[in-house]
């Protein structure tokens, strides 16, 4: 804690996000950032707590008082160091977390402005690449095991799949290769990232910032196969036997459909056919029109409030929407910094305005939709209905009431952006680990990395048994 005042005389100060009238033009980063100096003033605004709650709420376990202190004193090759003990990927979660750290700093309780931790780490990780703090590890000591082949003893390495590139995958592969095992990654599509390349838009993480981190996994040894998708016969039939283990990370690839009449119409599609396209548009990838999902012109209803429907919104206005409405079927978040119902060091659920949110966007909740209507097969409209939530008299979960008569939203596009299902997995071998939200349903980013350094460390004890 190299200034102990700091907290009391300094205010906390955000980078913010490029003008409005500026970003919705291109897909380049929206958020900004601070100079050195206003950095490390922030930084110093850390009270380094006694118990940390910051390290609490963090799923990765992050020493924030440690690395803002090395930061506020100007030491980034030690900030990043001390980042990346618990971290493996902070360039990713600098820019995308919700920061939960934040909501549990005690400044939060204290006057709502908690230390920037987020746009810290992501300060810290950036300085670190440019001063070339971050090179591949030459230091790995393979782990082998004496087999018989063709009748002879030969020292070979333990090899460990990992199905799925996503933050999980990513997470665990690293973790394995630092513990010495020869890790091969198996991802279905063309190219390495998962949700962070497939459904984040290029304007909250610029897909640079990944593949800069994918090259540096490969000069340390890590094999990347793309292309290949594998099912959970191939799993069990084939890679367990392959491989003396398999870790599973295929995220919730199914999303939560939405089975009202008229879903069928031209214009009706999952949020992420529209993120993905557009992320691989962005990447160089040709569509046809046919093919092409886009908001150009039209008027757009995203069905459903998360981030998701945020990011949605963001991309509809890049790609030249009319207009864009958000409904969500339930109540409107508390307003204001404190949530009653999950009082600190907890995270508030309350209402969540996003840079995509302040580009222009209606937004209603208790919004409940009835039907997809449309003209010679095509989109014109949503049928939906104003309720109410009423408290169930047997208990569990509240009882929907209509409230007031239907109406009529306009839409040429309806994006579905209501989450995803949890994957129902067969039993597998005992050498076969499933993490991330391929395990424990649709979250956070940083929830999936944390899932993944954690069967890392499972995988490890099962084969050094």
């Amino acid at each position: 804690m190299g200034n102990p005042k700091a907290f009391l005389e300094i205010h906390r100060q955000e980078a913010g996000y490029r003008p409005i009238h500026d970003r919705i033009h291109d897909f380049g980063e929206v958020e900004q950032t601070l100079n050195t100096r206003e950095r490390k003033l922030q930084a110093s605004r850390c009270m380094d707590c006694g118990v940390p709650f910051c390290h609490w709420a963090c799923p990765l376990g992050n020493k924030a008082p440690e690395w803002n202190d090395a930061l506020y004193k100007g030491d980034y090759e030690l900030a990043y160091r001390l980042l990346n003990s618990t971290n493996p990927f902070p360039e990713f979660t600098g820019r995308i977390c919700p920061a939960l750290c934040e909501k549990a700093c005690v400044l939060n309780r204290f006057n709502h402005e908690p230390t920037t931790n987020r746009e810290d780490e992501a300060a810290i990780t950036e300085m670190a690449f440019q001063e070339g703090f971050i090179v591949p590890r030459t230091d790995i000591k393979r782990i082998t095991r004496r087999r018989v082949v063709d009748g002879s003893p030969v020292d070979t390495p333990v090899r460990v799949a990992v199905i799925g590139a996503g933050p999980a995958g990513l997470a665990a592969a690293n973790d394995l290769n630092h513990m010495g095992y020869s890790v091969t990654v198996f991802e279905k599509n063309e190219a390495a990232g998962g949700l962070l390349r497939y459904g984040i838009p290029n304007f909250k993480l610029n897909k640079a910032v990944i593949n800069r981190r994918i090259a540096l996994l490969e000069q340390e040894g890590i094999e990347f196969k793309y292309g290949c998708p594998v099912s959970s016969d191939a799993i069990s039939s084939q890679l367990a036997t392959e491989f003396d283990a398999v870790v599973i990370s295929t995220g919730t690839p199914t999303a939560r459909d939405l089975k009202a009449p008229g879903r069928e119409l031209k214009g009706v599609h999952f949020a992420l056919e529209m993120l993905s396209q557009q992320n691989r548009v962005l990447a160089g990838m040709e569509f046809s029109k046919d093919e092409r999902v886009t908001a150009k012109g039209k008027d757009v209803l995203v069905i459903g409030g998360g981030d998701t429907g945020s990011d949605c919104i963001g991309t509809a206005h890049r790609q030249g929407c009319k207009s864009v409405t958000q409904i969500e079927i339930m109540p409107k978040p508390v307003e204001g910094p404190e949530d009653p119902q999950n009082p600190w060091p907890e995270w508030p659920r309350t209402l969540k305005t996003t840079s995509s949110h302040e580009e222009g966007c209606t937004r209603r909740w208790n919004i409940n939709t009835l039907e997809f209507l449309g003209e010679n097969g095509k989109l014109t409209g949503v049928k939906v209905q104003e309720i109410d939530w009423k408290p169930n008299p047997e208990g569990g979960r509240p009882i929907m009431v209509e409230k007031g008569k239907p109406e009529i939203i306009k839409a040429e596009l309806v994006l579905l952006a209501m989450g995803f299902l949890k994957p129902e997995h067969p039993e597998y071998p005992k050498n076969v680990f499933v993490c991330g939200d391929a395990a424990n349903g649709a979250s956070l980013v940083v929830r999936a990395m944390a899932s993944g350094k954690q069967t890392a460390a499972k995988v490890d004890a099962y084969l050094q048994r």
